[in-house]
C-alpha cells in the first residue's frame, strides 16, 4: 500500500443519516459492501446499469485507497421471484419442453449469462461474490425461525410475516411514519395479517411454483429476507456499505434493516446506506408505453460502445437524476476517441510512474463525484498530460485495454484505399493550418464532411477522423 493513499479521506452521503459523512470502515483490512443485484427474468434495461456502474466505481476507489485485496464486494442475483415463475409458465404454455423447475432454472441461468455479458461490456468488474438466492434458502429459513422465536415474526396460514410493530425504528431509512406508509403504499391487505404493513418472510408455493420444505410447509421466501440472509452469511452482522437504486429504499431496504436488526440485535447491519437516483431517456421517464424503453444489449447492438455508455453515466453525479440522450452519447464517443488517439503510445511504465491525478482522486473521494472527476480528465487532456489522463481514467474503468477494441476498429471499417485518401487530405489540411491558410483548411474540412467524414482537431499533429452514416466513397474519390 502506498503511503500517500492512506491520506485519502473518503466522504459518502449516508441515506440513513441524510448527511455526508467521513467513511471509516469497521476493518480497513476488509472493507465490505453489499449491493442489491437484479431479479433475473429478462435482459437488463439501461436503468439497471446505473447502480452497477456507480458501485463498480466505488469498489474501484475503495480498492485504490485500501488495497486491492482488502475489499469484499457482494452483489446478489434474485433467482426466485414471481416474475421468473410467470415467464417460465409462459414458456411452458408456448410449448417449451421440460418441467416448470427446469424452465425456471434454464431461464435464470440464461439471464445471468446475459447480465454478465452486458455488464462486462460496460467495463464493470465482477463482484467478489455473486450469491444466488436459491443457494441460501437454508439461511433464510434459519433467520425466519429466529425472528419467530424472538417475537418479531408470526406464522399464519402457511405464511410467515414480519411484525412491523415489534421494531420501533421502522421507517427511519425512508423517513416515513407507518401511518404515511399505509396511506401511500400498495399494501397487500390479507386476513392473516395483524397489521396491514406486516410484510411476507415466507409464502406457500402451489404445485406449479418452485418451493422448498420448511417448518411452515412447502413454500418460498419473500424478497426482502433474501438480501438480509445473503449479506449476513457473506459479510457478517455488521458491514460497511449497502447500496442500490433509490427505488429500493422503500420498502426493500427499510424491510431489510428491520428484519436484520431484529435477527441480529448486537450487529449494526449496514452502517452507510447509498442510493443512486433514477434514469431518464431524453428527459422522460423510461417506459414501454413511450417507446423509449431499451436494454443495455439494444444499445450495444446499435453500435454504441460499452465505454461510451459508461462515460455518459459517469458524467452525472449518482445522486442526481441521469438523462440519457443521443447527443450525450455522440459527444462521449468523440471525446473518448480523441483521448485514446492522443494517448496512444504512452507506455505502461509512464502511466504507472505518473499515477492518477490527486485532483481526480479527491473528486471521487468526495461522495463519488464522477462528474467532477471527468472534468479533471478534460483538464489533463488540455494540458496534454496523457500519462495522467490514462492513469486517472483507468481508476474508473475508462481508457482501459479491455475497452480499446471499439476505438481501434472504427477507422478500419473502411478499405485501406479510403483510409489513405482521408489521411492524405487530413495532412494537407494540417499543413494549411500551420501555414495560417484557414480558408483552404476549412474547405478541406467541409469537403470531407460532405463526403461523410468528420475531422476533429487533435493536439499537436494528431489526426482524428470519424466515418459518418452518410459516407460516400465516390465523393471522397473526387477529392484526391
Amino acid at each position: 500500500m502506498h503511503g500517500n493513499k492512506r491520506m485519502t479521506t473518503i466522504k459518502l452521503w449516508n441515506s440513513k443519516t441524510r448527511r455526508k459523512e467521513e467513511f471509516v470502515p469497521l476493518d480497513a483490512k476488509n472493507v465490505r459492501m453489499y449491493v442489491c443485484g437484479p431479479t433475473v427474468y429478462d435482459r437488463a434495461h439501461l436503468g439497471n446499469a446505473r447502480p452497477v456502474i456507480v458501485f463498480d466505481v466505488l469498489g474501484r476507489l475503495l480498492r485504490h485507497v485500501y488495497g486491492a485485496d482488502h475489499v469484499t464486494y457482494v452483489r446478489n442475483f434474485t433467482d426466485v421471484d414471481d416474475k421468473i415463475n410467470a415467464e417460465a409458465l409462459r414458456r411452458q404454455k408456448a410449448g417449451t419442453p421440460g418441467t416448470l423447475e427446469d424452465l425456471i432454472a434454464g431461464r435464470t441461468a440464461e439471464t445471468i449469462s446475459w447480465y454478465h455479458a452486458d455488464m462486462d461490456a460496460l467495463g464493470a468488474l465482477r463482484p467478489d461474490h455473486e450469491p444466488r438466492a436459491t443457494a441460501y434458502i437454508g439461511q433464510m429459513i434459519a433467520m425466519i425461525t429466529g425472528l419467530i422465536a424472538s417475537g418479531h415474526a408470526y406464522a399464519a396460514e402457511g405464511h410467515v410475516l414480519f411484525a412491523v410493530d415489534s421494531y420501533k425504528d421502522y421507517g427511519k431509512l425512508s423517513g416515513r411514519t407507518v401511518e404515511d406508509m399505509i396511506a401511500g403504499a400498495r399494501v397487500e391487505v390479507a386476513p392473516y395479517k395483524r397489521n396491514p404493513m406486516d410484510f411476507v418472510l415466507w409464502k406457500p408455493s402451489s404445485g406449479q411454483e418452485p418451493g422448498w420444505t420448511s417448518p411452515w410447509g412447502r413454500g418460498r421466501p419473500g424478497w426482502h429476507i433474501e438480501c438480509s440472509a445473503m449479506a449476513h452469511e457473506l459479510l457478517g452482522e455488521s458491514f460497511d456499505i449497502h447500496g442500490g437504486g433509490l427505488d429500493l429504499q422503500f420498502p426493500h431496504h427499510e424491510n431489510e434493516i428491520a428484519q436484520s436488526a431484529c435477527a441480529h440485535p448486537h450487529g449494526q447491519f449496514a452502517r452507510y446506506w447509498m442510493h443512486n437516483e433514477m434514469l431518464q431517456v431524453e428527459g422522460k421517464k423510461m417506459s414501454k408505453s413511450l417507446g423509449n424503453f431499451f436494454t443495455v444489449r439494444d444499445l450495444l447492438d446499435q453500435g454504441v460502445p460499452g465505454e461510451v455508455i459508461r462515460f455518459v453515466m459517469l458524467s452525472t453525479h449518482y445522486r442526481s437524476p441521469m438523462d440519457w440522450t443521443k447527443e450525450k452519447a455522440k459527444q462521449a464517443k468523440a471525446t473518448l476517441k480523441n483521448w485514446r488517439e492522443w494517448s496512444d503510445g504512452i507506455s505502461v511504465d509512464q502511466i504507472n510512474l505518473r499515477g492518477p491525478d490527486p485532483l481526480f482522486i479527491a473528486a471521487l473521494a468526495d461522495d463519488v463525484n464522477t462528474a467532477g472527476a471527468i472534468s479533471v480528465l478534460h483538464g489533463l487532456a488540455k494540458k496534454a498530460d496523457w500519462a495522467g489522463l490514462v492513469a486517472s481514467a483507468n481508476i474508473v474503468g475508462l481508457l482501459t485495454k479491455d475497452h480499446d477494441a471499439w476505438a481501434n476498429n472504427m477507422p478500419s471499417n473502411l478499405p485501406d484505399q479510403y483510409s489513405q485518401i482521408i489521411s492524405f487530405l487530413a495532412k494537407r489540411r494540417l499543413e494549411a493550418r500551420k501555414a495560417k491558410d484557414f480558408t483552404a483548411a476549412d474547405k478541406l474540412r467541409d469537403d470531407l464532411l460532405n463526403a461523410g467524414v468528420r475531422l476533429e482537431d487533435g493536439a499537436g499533429d494528431h489526426i482524428v477522423w470519424e466515418r459518418l452514416d452518410n459516407f460516400d466513397p465516390s465523393k471522397l474519390e473526387a477529392l484526391k
